[in-house]
């Protein structure tokens, strides 16, 4: 297997940097645009053969890892949270939550109780996949501002309104998001995931001080624990400049990068004893060839070659990206950073 992500997520020496991207597997590629039509994206998620080859889609780019094929919003409907994809709108729950009785209502499963067919599709993908595998979950307050907000938002204020009237309710939804997103990623791990991350995509609204006092416990409660098991960790968000060095005290073995950070400047912030994932704007794959490298270039000449580097997007792959260019840019990557 080629194990040089597993080498660069523990700081260990590689031949060349290696290249995954979030959200890898999915609407860019013809191959699984053509399997849409005929399954929703929930139907894939939820057949282990479907995922499992969605998951393999992205290898032929030379990508050096694999991301489970599945959706953070996933542990919602066990708990008792229903949603939908809604087409244009993204993800639509329900019932928005608005009361602590909500929250009472909510199961704090285990994984298997609506959630083995996740597993199931890792099992099956371990079989014969040629590099490491990556499982997921959404972390707490992301996931949290999904349920109250009723989906998708822009200023986040039903969440920090519910978070700061309600502080005591907010504690036991985050408390129950997290008890079942730590024993989701135990279950990945035990089902033969290589890695974890746990995103948290929109932690980043958050000022330092409300994710001290609101979030920061409950994330390390994952991530402290999970770290346990030996595998890698990697904790992302996105616009978290102002938060990397709470980040690094809440957890995670890789701290990813987005990228609004120039990445010596956040691997400075997160300490030299992490591994650090990022971090080029997924928008400059829409340029011609030669001006995405261009900046793959600069993501790697702040990175200068030092142990612990894996190169990503700075958030996910958009829908409409050239596949040549995807290609273009791992083939890039690897060739320039050879050592």
């Amino acid at each position: 297997m080629n194990d040089r992500f597993l080498k660069a997520c523990r700081r260990e020496p590689v031949d060349c940097t290696p290249v995954w991207m979030m959200r890898q597997a999915g609407r860019y590629m013809a191959e699984y645009r053509a399997l849409r039509e005929k399954y929703t994206m929930l139907e894939i998620c939820k057949q282990p053969e479907l995922a499992a080859q969605v998951t393999k889609q992205p290898l032929v780019h030379g990508m050096d890892a694999a991301i489970l094929f599945a959706d953070i919003l996933l542990p919602l409907e066990p708990m008792g949270a229903s949603f939908e994809f809604a087409k244009g709108d993204g993800p639509v729950i329900h019932e928005p939550i608005k009361t602590e009785a909500q929250i009472d209502k909510l199961v704090v499963i285990e994984p298997e109780e609506g959630l083995g067919y996740v597993m199931e599709a890792i099992k099956g993908l371990k079989k014969d996949l040629p590099v490491p595998l990556i499982g997921f979950a959404g972390a707490p307050f992301t996931l949290a501002s999904y349920l109250v907000e009723g989906g998708k938002s822009t200023n986040f204020l039903k969440t920090k309104r519910f978070m700061y009237e309600e502080p005591a309710a907010w504690s036991k939804l985050m408390g129950k998001l997290s008890e079942v997103v730590r024993r989701y990623l135990h279950k990945q791990i035990d089902a033969g995931a290589d890695a974890v991350q746990l995103f948290d995509s929109w932690v980043g609204n958050l000022s330092p001080d409300d994710y001290s006092e609101h979030v920061s416990a409950h994330v390390a409660h994952i991530l402290k624990d999970v770290e346990k098991r030996g595998v890698p960790v990697i904790h992302f968000g996105t616009g978290t400049h102002s938060l990397l060095e709470l980040q690094r005290e809440a957890g995670g073995t890789v701290i990813g990068l987005d990228f609004r950070t120039p990445l010596d400047v956040g691997w400075e912030k997160v300490g030299p004893d992490r591994a650090v994932q990022g971090n080029m704007d997924p928008t400059v794959l829409f340029a011609p060839p030669e001006i995405a490298k261009k900046h793959a270039s600069r993501v790697l000449d702040r990175a200068k070659n030092r142990p612990g580097h894996i190169f990503n997007l700075g958030h996910g792959i958009l829908p409409e990206t050239p596949v040549d260019t995807v290609k273009a840019v791992v083939d890039h990557v690897h060739e320039k950073s050879a050592r």
